[in-house]
């Protein structure tokens, strides 16, 4: 046998080890210390990445639905109730609490306090209090878990929304869908397991909310449309019959996976796992997106139907053609989607930056939010589906308590991390509780504070995931969404 023969043999023996006999010895090894399942040994094998996988423990939720408020509004005058705010309307903060603060706009050596003109009272046998704004959300506030001491590190929308979807403030890392789908796959194989669905205006982050960051593209969030077909390029171009599709998908699979064996990139298995979702979808999406087959009962829940209101330039960016309709058909949609097994649904809205006109822009937002995402929460209550799936409602961060006095008119407030409320519901949340305390004016946090990863360590908990153990290796490091902080806030567990 000559050399070169040899060498050949040798590079063939160790390239079939470590993806045949070396993998199955990995496989058996990683299973016998808990790290691997037979399930997900099984998915490995068969190379699909979105294959469903075994969590760390026993889950309470399956799907989560993540109702993104991009703009961020304005916890005291929604969800956190502050007398002594009115009280000391026109005043202005002890310089203590201003020293080393930075605002996006608002001039800090002159700004005073402004009160908030909505009226709070208590709801259900919890006695949570939620403003006159949202009394169809607060009607169900036995079923909510309200956290009033929320903080971050940013104060401008981009850095800030980063932050609440990936983990931390930088371009380039996964978002908290794309390490659910990463961590548990999808339960589906005709839908994404991460859709996205957007309303209004668009959030500055833009489509970087949704991205995979350094894990394979197949785990990013696939946006569908409001209008026209639910996927840009999902249909099949006139003269093109499925069989020759299929055809030559299957010519593309095969020199792909051809591919895939030389160079064993994961990037491959994406775009065959892609192509043939995409190839499935074709049938499934227009189903999905097809409301006609909906009760008028249940159209009318969601509002639907509702009239957008007629508003004037005061509404500004909160505005914009059809939103009321377009966000109520996203709340159905969601339900429809996480009952046909999509892992995660992330519904954006913009924009909530209100720095002007607070009080009618806030009344054109809340007015949209408010049934749709009651009735959401009470259509999948009555389906069975809340126990397994998470609703959370929240955006990047707050606003200030002291009027935005960098116009003419002080009527808005400016962004505001270092208190800000969220509410989460179902998939494993004790509900019927507001949970940790903001100061009496809503500045900062007096009582259990609540870091953006801690919220991600919680809610993958839910998930029977272990946050310190949810890890991708990536340019020598071992990343994980909680960064280097984190931890699971028991009390929020039912």
């Amino acid at each position: 046998m000559r050399y070169s023969d040899i060498q050949t043999t040798r590079r063939e023996f160790f390239n079939t080890t470590a993806s045949g006999m070396g993998l199955a010895g990995l496989g058996s090894m990683l299973s016998d210390d808990g790290l691997l399942s037979v399930q997900n040994a099984q998915a490995a094998e068969t190379q699909d990445p979105l294959a469903a996988r075994d969590p760390h423990f026993n889950p309470k939720a399956k799907a989560c639905i993540f109702i993104f408020m991009a703009g961020a509004p304005s916890h005291v005058d929604l969800f956190d109730p502050k007398p002594k705010l009115n009280e000391l309307h026109g005043k202005p903060l002890p310089d203590s609490l201003l020293k080393n603060v930075r605002f996006a706009f608002l001039k800090k050596e002159t700004a005073t306090l402004m009160g908030s003109n909505r009226t709070f009272r208590p709801h259900g046998q919890s006695g949570t209090e939620f403003s006159d704004l949202l009394p169809n959300v607060g009607a169900l506030a036995d079923d909510l878990c309200v956290i009033r001491s929320l903080h971050s590190s940013q104060f401008n929308h981009h850095p800030g929304q980063l932050l609440m979807q990936c983990g931390a403030p930088r371009f380039g890392l996964p978002t908290l869908g794309s390490w659910l789908t990463y961590g548990l796959g999808s339960e589906t194989r005709n839908l994404p397991g991460y859709v996205v669905l957007t309303a209004g205006r668009g959030s500055s982050g833009g489509a970087t909310l949704w991205q995979s960051g350094f894990l394979p593209s197949l785990y990013a969030g696939v946006l569908f449309r409001n209008q026209g077909e639910p996927v840009l390029n999902l249909k099949n171009p006139a003269g093109l019959p499925p069989e020759l599709q299929r055809r030559g998908l299957d010519v593309l699979q095969n020199v792909n996976r051809s591919r895939f064996q030389e160079i064993r990139d994961p990037e491959i298995s994406s775009r065959i796992a892609s192509y043939e979702l995409a190839f499935r979808m074709q049938s499934a999406a227009p189903e999905l997106t097809d409301l006609s087959g909906e009760t008028r009962q249940t159209l009318n829940m969601y509002g639907i139907d509702r009239p957008e209101p007629e508003v004037g330039d005061s509404i500004g960016a909160s505005a914009a053609g059809g939103t009321y309709k377009s966000f109520a058909s996203n709340c159905l949609l969601a339900r429809r989607m996480v009952e046909r097994g999509v892992r995660f649904v992330n519904i954006v809205h913009a924009s909530w930056d209100h720095h002007e006109n607070l009080d009618r822009q806030i009344s054109y937002n809340a007015k949209m939010v408010d049934q749709p995402i009651a009735a959401l929460i009470q259509d999948l209550k009555q389906r069975g589906l809340l126990d397994q799936t998470m609703v959370v409602w929240g955006a990047e961060f707050g606003r200030t308590p002291l009027g935005q006095n960098d116009r003419a008119d002080i009527t808005g407030r400016d962004h505001h991390p270092y208190a800000f409320s969220m509410f989460l519901s179902g998939g494993g949340i004790r509900g019927g509780q507001a949970y940790g305390e903001s100061d009496e004016v809503g500045w900062g946090i007096v009582k259990n504070p609540v870091h953006a990863n801690d919220l991600h360590a919680t809610m993958l908990h839910c998930f029977g995931l272990d946050h310190l153990r949810l890890t991708h290796r990536f340019q020598g490091r071992d990343f994980r969404l909680t960064d280097v902080g984190g931890k699971v806030i028991k009390e929020l567990l039912a």
